[in-house]
């Protein structure tokens, strides 16, 4: 590039003000700058700090305490409470205040639920393989006819069944009779009461039947006022009885409902301005069927060793606070409970959330929650802000990683939803569940095109061998970078900023050409 006499003239200039300044005002300028330019700074010694390994200890140590406890982690079992002990344990050990927040629940647990096929023959389903009892039904025993509901058979290779989400849907349906209907576009809990209210004696909800939509449902929900049993069952038990003429079934649910309860881990650093908070959080429970290592062993993990390498005291703007949820798997309670807890002024306290569940899918896809809805689907976008937290993220692993990402809707299933339910900004990242990878993705990000992303998504098998190391490391670095960049300064998002850090930087940086400016004046009168 060639300068201009005016810019020629501007950058002699600078060499003779960084002979005036002298060395010591150099040294001087740059102690300064250390101190305040911790922005960019510490967003890379907290990314250096937060290794794989460091991520896999805690991973190591949620494996063997679901071990220890019937290998499960769930709410209201004994495996939850010994990761809310762990948790809470490793943060005080660095100097964070814990707080446990108690908040009840409905706990389920399935105990010797039955269902069998009486007629035209007799068949004999297995519980956990064939069908589970939901999470929301009494303990009772039904036996009558099946009828179908609005079915879609076969299944359209995108899923569109809207069985049993109207109650036209019923329109036709013989009070007394069993209800059978099929996985689809609307919530289990609106299925379930549309058929009670058409006078069900009971549900057999089967899976939609597209790739990764076949297996047997996982047995979680809300709870409405049922009266009446419901299973769920796999694509292929549903698809069968459908077929059937005269088809007569047999129900028992046994099951534990109680209320319990659980807790969140709440832990927040002693610096940083505690009206401007930037909250991260994981839920630490698993489904009752595994250990929950991916699902979310993954994303709590990797924000409890961010929260260790950052410290309770670190050199931030704005206070960091760290959450680790309860009761995710029921129905996102946890995060519900600590949201309903905040009056207005605590909700404007906390400058964003970042969520992150399930970031070490073993098929990984790299998702980044679509802040601005740029994708099209779902939800729309996030409150005022989610867009810049998704352009942070994406920022980072395409530019610094060098991975491409794709954007994910905020559908409901994780624990942003409460804060974006009160306009907080958010974002995060995910790496997949139990939708199949594409041709497209298997391209860009490797894997195997047609199996989920995670095969064990809420089973049994979801233990250390089903994680994808690079795919945490890569999100660990990620969750770190982030976190620590908006501990400096949250402008993008609601406009508080770091400015005397910048002009620090400027300087700086003005010293340093000048600096190198007159080693080169030096360097040519030798």
């Amino acid at each position: 590039m060639t300068h201009s006499p005016k810019r020629t003239a501007r950058w002699f200039g600078a060499v003779a003000l960084a002979a005036v300044i002298g060395t010591s005002g150099l040294a001087a300028q740059t102690a300064e700058a250390k101190q305040q330019l911790d922005g960019p700074r510490l967003a890379r010694q907290l990314t250096r700090d937060v290794t794989p390994n460091g991520v896999f200890r805690h991973l190591r140590a949620f494996q063997r305490i679901a071990e220890q406890n019937g290998n499960t982690r769930a709410a209201g079992t004994p495996g939850y409470d010994a990761s809310v002990d762990y948790v809470a344990g490793r943060l005080e050990s660095v100097g964070f205040d814990v707080t446990r927040q108690d908040f009840e629940f409905d706990y389920f647990e399935e105990v010797a639920s039955e269902f069998a096929q009486t007629s035209p023959e007799a068949i004999t389903y297995t519980l956990g393989e064939d069908f589970l009892a939901a999470q929301f039904t009494p303990n009772v025993t039904v036996s009558g006819l099946l009828q179908s509901v609005d079915l879609v058979l076969p299944p359209t290779p995108a899923p569109s069944s809207s069985s049993g989400c109207e109650p036209e849907d019923f329109a036709t349906f013989t009070p007394g009779n069993i209800a059978l209907i099929q996985r689809g576009t609307c919530n289990y809990t609106v299925k379930a009461d549309n058929a009670q209210d058409a006078g069900a004696i009971g549900v057999v909800l089967f899976n939609e039947g597209q790739p990764g939509r076949t297996d047997v449902l996982a047995p979680s929900g809300d709870l409405p006022d049922l009266t009446i049993p419901v299973i769920f069952a796999t694509f292929e038990v549903g698809n069968a009885l459908a077929a059937g003429t005269d088809v007569n079934v047999t129900i028992t649910t046994d099951v534990i409902r109680e209320i319990r309860v659980n807790q969140n881990v709440i832990a927040q650093t002693h610096t940083g301005r505690a009206d401007n908070v930037v909250m991260a959080g994981a839920h630490l429970d698993s489904v009752p069927a595994g250990p929950g290592i991916n699902d979310n062993g993954s994303g709590s993990a990797a924000l409890l060793e961010t929260a260790l390498k950052l410290g309770s005291s670190p050199n931030v703007k704005n206070a960091v606070r760290f959450s680790f949820w309860g009761a995710e798997e029921p129905g996102l309670l946890g995060s519900q409970a600590y949201v309903d807890s905040l009056d207005f002024e605590q909700q404007l306290d906390i400058a964003m959330y970042l969520n992150f569940d399930m970031i070490g899918s073993p098929n990984v896809g790299y998702f980044v929650y679509d802040g601005d809805d740029s994708d099209g689907e779902g939800a729309g976008p996030g409150p005022f802000g989610s867009a810049q937290i998704e352009q942070t993220f994406v920022d980072y692993l395409t530019g610094v990683k060098g991975i491409e990402t794709e954007g994910t809707d905020f559908d409901g299933r994780s624990d942003y939803g409460a804060f974006i339910g009160v306009a907080i900004p958010s974002g995060g990242l995910f790496t997949g569940a139990e939708v199949p990878k594409t041709e497209e993705q298997a391209i860009k990000w490797g894997g195997e095109a047609g199996v989920p992303f995670d095969p064990c998504y809420h089973a049994e098998c979801d233990n250390l061998g089903n994680v994808n190391r690079d795919a945490v490391d890569a999100n660990s670095d990620a969750l770190a970078w982030t976190l620590a960049s908006y501990g400096v300064s949250t402008e993008d998002v609601n406009g508080i900023g770091n400015r005397e850090a910048r002009r620090v930087e400027r300087t700086n940086r003005l010293a340093a050409r000048a600096l190198s400016a007159e080693s080169v004046m030096l360097a040519a009168a030798a």
